[in-house]
């Protein structure tokens, strides 16, 4: 069986958004670019569909028109190994986006992003149900998650 890949449904701006994704993401790749005046009337400059890469996960979009919008049903969850990489992601993605609780924002195109230090998993399965229950109240009241905050809480 081939890999699973998303397909991003876009409203008109592809361009813009490959080279948002890209400037965030240091490792990632775009091919298959395909613009309107190859398949149908249109500028030529304007991408119909594109893939590219971000971090090794192949995503596929389209220009399709504002029909369909994203929704919080489906994120994309961006595992951190320290608090700069949650800041920096946390910072990128949401610039012209907006923010919520327990680490979830949207970025300026509708997309949900989960921005989560990697020892979350950890701290809310811990073995001591206090302790857990303390690291899940403590992550309920943040927005963008805190590693050092979450590591007291179970201190």
């Amino acid at each position: 069986m081939s890999k699973i890949t998303p397909f991003l449904w876009f409203d008109s701006n592809l361009n813009e958004v490959v080279k948002f994704y890209t400037s965030i993401f240091n490792n990632h790749k775009v091919s298959d670019i395909i613009s309107y005046d190859e398949i149908s009337e249109g500028p030529a400059e304007e991408i119909t569909t594109a893939t590219f890469e971000l971090e090794g996960q192949k995503f596929m979009a389209l220009n399709g028109g504002p029909m369909f919008k994203f929704t919080e049903a489906v994120s994309f969850f961006v595992n951190c190994t320290s608090q700069d990489e949650v800041d920096y992601y946390w910072e990128k993605l949401s610039e012209g986006g907006e923010t919520s609780r327990c680490g979830w924002l949207k970025d300026r195109y509708g997309l949900s992003w989960q921005i989560i230090p990697d020892n979350l998993g950890r701290l809310l399965g811990n073995q001591d149900p206090q302790k857990a229950k303390k690291a899940m109240s403590a992550m309920l009241k943040m927005e963008k998650l805190d590693i050092a905050a979450l590591e007291a809480s179970v201190a």
